[in-house]
């Protein structure tokens, strides 16, 4: 089975899949590495999925997958940080904190830093502290979720450094 032809089978079985456990396939990729190529299946599901959850739809999905062309199938989160391609990712993303990159500069920077107040099919709208920016879907390089790790530094984290 061709490249194109077996991603679009095992897109469209690991959809039926996803549907039946109740989660969401974010992206298919069939890659080709050193080692082999890889059927990647990037799921998701309000609350995120768990090591469990990637077992169940790798289990019910393998049975189905036998004329598509593969040597390794990994099942995965997308991560918190995974950029943001399609509407529906915006939309589950308004009201969250996003880094956007840029092609050119504008206001003096590639990179801004804000709330996704509003998106649709031309753009987003970020609400900064310096007020809210509108960039068009073709001035973005990249679009995702600001992950912010300080939490995972707890109180302590000042403390212990002063103490050292």
């Amino acid at each position: 089975m061709k490249r194109k032809a077996g991603l679009e089978e095992a897109a469209r079985e690991g959809g039926k899949v996803a549907l039946d456990l109740g989660y969401e396939v974010v992206e298919t990729a069939l890659d080709r590495e050193n080692a082999g190529t890889y059927l990647r299946f990037y799921l998701d599901k309000p609350g995120g999925i768990t090591l469990s959850d990637c077992e169940a739809f790798h289990r019910k999905v393998q049975p189905g997958l036998e004329k598509v062309d593969y040597d390794f199938l990994e099942v995965c989160s997308p991560g918190l940080d995974r950029p943001l391609k399609t509407q529906r990712d915006l939309e589950k993303a308004l009201g969250a904190q996003v880094e956007v990159r840029l092609y050119k500069p504008q206001g003096g920077a590639k990179e801004h830093r804000g709330e996704l107040a509003g998106a649709d099919e031309t753009g987003i709208r970020l609400r900064t502290a310096a007020g809210d920016i509108a960039f068009t879907k073709k001035e973005i390089a990249l679009i995702r979720r600001s992950v912010d790790l300080s939490a995972l530094e707890g109180p302590d984290a000042e403390t212990q450094e002063e103490a050292e």
